[in-house]
């Protein structure tokens, strides 16, 4: 067996009692609906992809991370597999990678994706050295795929049922094929849905085999509540046998799968222990882009008392700092934002001119700028209430977990001066 599956314990049955994996949550949107997957719940007691805990930024990933490690040097894998889709959320993903590979050159990297949009990453997961990449791939019949989907979302467009089956089939299959030209070692997911696709596992099997699949997880659906198979049963195990006897004629089995927690971290099989789960929310609680060289905090207020301001119809912004050494806030600066107008570009100018700030508070703001304000490492927090206040907060890696309003959602046109056309 090649070094490179030997210590993952997902791909080698032997290793999985010496070895752990983690999983680090920065993945939280999907760009499919499976009928099967429901990804609102979160039990600490049950094993299942799509959930987790807390939902962690790039830069809290790395800072659990290092924790986990030190708590748990057996690790590994470090894997990203949601709790959505990880090339649903490529910034965020490519990003933890490339963080994880800087400071843990030795580690194994995997992910694991439905498939749909992971062809444009192929190049850079290889750069990386991500050596392990899963793929679900739950029909490749689209007849059959659109009874398991319900759509699919790509390039801003959306496909269902057969349409959707179709596209999504494809592309995985053409992944698989890329994955392998690659040099990554491929793990192909077939989920058992009764009366679905439990006749279709051999045909799958045999078809990923011809792409050069490596090895192949038929496991059985887990129940879910509240989903449109939800009155399906889970298959008993004699079909989950007889199905993995069937498709081993194609490819090695995995049969100690746990269907693991996009949070899970240690010996599969294992519930995460309760020190690591501290420390998952004490990462979530850390601001998502900590301090390094930027020192400051913005404010969007038209008085200097209360933050009373939208992002978008903000015309300027109050830095704030603090003195160390007395522990005073000090006001930096007040600096102009860009005139209205522009668009990406004009986020892109903000971005800069408070490029020295953690930290944006508002009383509002649209999805276009806080994309643009965290790809460019400030974190926007939607608020209200005192300045001075909110500020000391944000100089305080866990008060600032007390700003975020409980209902944060902002929609456009609504509290402010703009036109519903977004922030432009």
């Amino acid at each position: 067996m090649p070094p490179i599956i030997e210590n993952h314990p997902c791909f080698n049955d032997a290793s999985r009692h010496t070895y752990g994996r983690i999983h680090l949550p920065v993945a939280p949107k999907c760009n499919i609906q499976c009928n099967y997957c429901n990804r609102k719940f979160d039990c600490m007691n049950e094993n299942r992809p799509g959930v987790t805990s807390k939902v962690l930024s790039p830069k809290q990933a790395i800072s659990y991370l290092h924790a986990a490690v030190k708590l748990s040097p057996n690790i590994s894998v470090v894997g990203i597999a949601g709790p959505g889709d990880p090339f649903a959320n490529p910034e965020e993903t490519m990003e933890t990678l490339r963080l994880v590979r800087a400071d843990y050159p030795d580690m194994l990297l995997c992910v694991a994706t439905n498939g749909l949009d992971v062809l444009p990453y192929i190049d850079e997961l290889a750069e990386l050295q991500v050596s392990h990449v899963t793929i679900t791939i739950n029909a490749i019949d689209p007849e059959i795929g659109a009874k398991v989907y319900a759509w699919a979302r790509h390039n801003r467009k959306m496909y269902r049922e057969l349409d959707a089956a179709r596209l999504l089939i494809g592309n995985q299959l053409e992944s698989l094929k890329q994955l392998k030209r690659a040099g990554v070692t491929a793990k192909v997911n077939s989920i058992i849905i009764p009366g679905i696709n439990d006749a279709h596992m051999v045909d799958i099997a045999a078809k990923v085999a011809g792409l050069g699949a490596d090895i192949l997880n038929c496991l059985p659906y887990y129940r879910t509540t509240e989903t449109f198979f939800e009155d399906i049963p889970e298959p008993a195990p004699e079909m989950v046998s007889e199905i993995q006897l069937a498709t081993s004629a194609y490819l090695p089995q995995m049969k100690h799968c746990a269907r693991c927690r996009a949070d899970a971290v240690g010996i599969i099989g294992e519930l995460n222990p309760e020190e690591m789960m501290r420390k998952l929310a004490e990462s979530a609680s850390l601001p998502k882009n900590p301090v390094g060289g930027r020192p400051y905090v913005a404010v969007g207020s038209m008085d200097g008392v209360m933050i009373n301001q939208h992002l978008g119809e903000a015309a300027r912004f109050l830095v704030y700092g603090m003195d160390r050494d007395s522990g005073e806030l000090i006001l930096v600066d007040a600096r102009k934002a860009p005139p209205a107008g522009g668009g990406q570009l004009r986020w892109e100018a903000l971005a800069e001119t408070l490029g020295d700030c953690r930290v944006m508070l508002v009383n509002g703001a649209g999805n276009s700028p806080i994309k643009v304000m965290n790809a460019n490492g400030i974190d926007v927090v939607v608020t209200d209430g005192p300045v001075l206040k909110a500020v000391y907060a944000c100089f305080d890696e866990h008060g600032i977990r007390s700003l975020i309003k409980s209902n944060p959602a902002h929609v456009c046109g609504t509290g402010c001066s703009g036109t519903k056309g977004g922030c432009l």
